[in-house]
Order: structure tokens, then sequence, then C-alpha cells
């Protein structure tokens, strides 16, 4: 309740560890077959659905927004100041709606400003002490920082667009950062109404009138055709989102991808009664993974 470890009374915060973990990502495609092809035909159909959610399939685009202007804190050489920010999205029809990047806060362009930015390093430590899992961000405050980096648009670059780190982006999703359409996503529509950023609408729903349309209480996130976004006005559904994907591939700022929701799964206890970690440790070669042909490993039996 307080933030504290019961036990010990120290900060509860998130950290990087290293440790093993099974590349069941690998597997993505094959877990997903399974759930329709008969062999799980026996399972509850709400159960298959939460299996599918699990793997969580997006198809979409990875977008690069060039870097306009870098901050101070984020020095020449640091590796950073020179690369798009790469960002995935479901929603690539939309990009003429975007008013901001956001990124998490344990993203490398963020960790790198805030080892020189106070005001960065202080959002970074507060975001750390909050919940890990989708549900506690969720219905956590939504709070942020400017991290004073400036992204052209990839579909007009005389537009400037700020990035930001958000507490509610995930780095496993996707690069670790989103844009931020705030006019048809409410979460970015309540960040956007906090910090003074623009609200744009450019999805009409059925029979609105474009002039009287607002977005400015609520977001609007259901469907409708594309509107305010050039080339893409009077799209809807598949066919935006595909005539925005040739159009960021034309220009060579984007590409159509899919990402998994599904993550590697970490083994985090090493016992003799549990399962080995198939790894040798060789003194000339360091850590080899044992070859597929020797599995499995199996411990010897001990009395």
């Amino acid at each position: 309740v307080d933030g504290k470890g019961w036990r010990s009374g120290a900060t509860v915060e998130r950290r990087k560890l290293n440790q093993w973990v099974l590349k069941i990502t690998d597997c993505a495609e094959d877990l997903l077959a399974a759930i329709d092809d008969g062999r799980l035909k026996d399972w509850p159909d709400n159960v298959r659905a939460m299996q599918r959610n699990w793997i969580g399939k997006s198809k979409g685009a990875t977008v690069w927004w060039p870097i306009a202007e870098a901050p101070a804190a984020l020095p020449p050489g640091s590796g950073h100041a020179r690369d798009p920010v790469e960002v995935f999205t479901t929603r690539p029809d939309t990009l003429f709606g975007a008013s901001f990047l956001a990124m998490a806060p344990d993203h490398p362009l963020t960790q790198t400003i805030a080892k020189n930015d106070p005001k960065v390093a202080a959002f970074v430590a507060r975001a750390a002490q909050g919940g890990t899992s989708e549900a506690d961000i969720e219905k956590a405050e939504k709070f942020g920082v400017d991290l004073g980096l400036r992204v052209r648009h990839p579909f007009d670059p005389s537009r400037m667009l700020p990035v930001w780190s958000a507490n509610f982006v995930l780095s496993g999703y996707g690069a670790g950062a989103i844009f931020g359409c705030p006019g048809h996503d409410q979460r970015d529509h309540e960040f956007a109404s906090k910090y003074g950023l623009p609200i744009l609408p450019v999805v009409l729903p059925e029979g609105e009138d474009a002039a009287a349309f607002s977005v400015a209480d609520k977001a609007f996130a259901g469907e409708g055709k594309l509107y305010n976004s050039e080339f893409l006005n009077g799209l809807s559904g598949d066919a935006g989102i595909g005539a925005a994907i040739a159009r960021l591939e034309e220009l060579g700022l984007g590409r159509g991808e899919t990402q998994w929701r599904l993550r590697d799964w970490g083994v985090s206890r090493q016992r003799f009664w549990g399962c080995p970690i198939p790894a040798i440790h060789c003194p000339a070669c360091g850590v080899v993974p044992v070859r597929d042909e020797d599995l499995p490993v199996e411990l010897p039996d001990i009395p």
C-alpha cells in the first residue's frame, strides 16, 4: 500500500535482471494455430479466447520518426541522437491524428536523457515504483515528462511532434514507444488533456457532419471514414491501413509488420528437483547451449 516491501521496508521498484528464459516466442504461430486446429477442441471457448489474447497477434506497421531536435541532455555520440524513433502501431491509418510520441520509462532514449536531466531522472524513479502488470498500469494515474525531443511526422516533414516518456507505455510491446492519437484513444486523450497537447480528429463516424464533429471532451474509438488525413481521406478499415503502410514503405519510413504480445518465459529458479537449464558452462567457450540431439538433459538419480 505504501510502496514499501512488507519485510524489508525497502522501496518497491522495477529493475532489469539477467536471467534464463525459454524462447517460446519462436513457437507463437504454432501456439496460435493449435487453438483452432482441433488440438484444443475440448477447451471452453472463453479459455481459448484468453489464450488468443495472451499470444496477442497484432498486424500493423512499424513507423520511423526522424529526430529533428535533440535536447542538450542527449549529447552527440550517445548513440541515439541521429536515430529515427521506432514505433509499432495497429492503426497506421490514424497517423495524421498523431500529436505526440511517448516512450517507456526504460526506453534507451529515456534512460540516456535521464542521466543528464534531473527532471527526467525523477520521472523514471517515480515510474519504477508503479505496478508492472497491464491491469495495474491501466488503473494507475497517467503521468509523463517532456524529453525535449522533437520528431518529424513521416507523412508531413513540416510537422514536428514532441516526444514524451509516459508511465503507461510498456517497453515489452513493439519498440517501447507509441504515437499518441488522442482523438481516437481515450488513454491518449486523458494524457493530452492533462498536458495541453493537441487533440486532432481524423475518423468521422457515419452520419456525422465533419464541420460539427468534435473529440474535445472524449475520444471516438469507433469505426468511420478518414478525414483531415490528406491522401487517406474517405478510406476506412483495411483500405486505410493498407494505403498508409504502402506510403510508409514508399517513403522508406515504415513497413507492414506483425507483433506478438507473447514474451519469452523467464526461468526464475533453478533447483535440483526442477527442470534443468540445458546449458554447459565451458571454461574455454563460456556458456554454450546443449545441442538439440543431446536433449533432454537428465539429472543424475540420487536416492
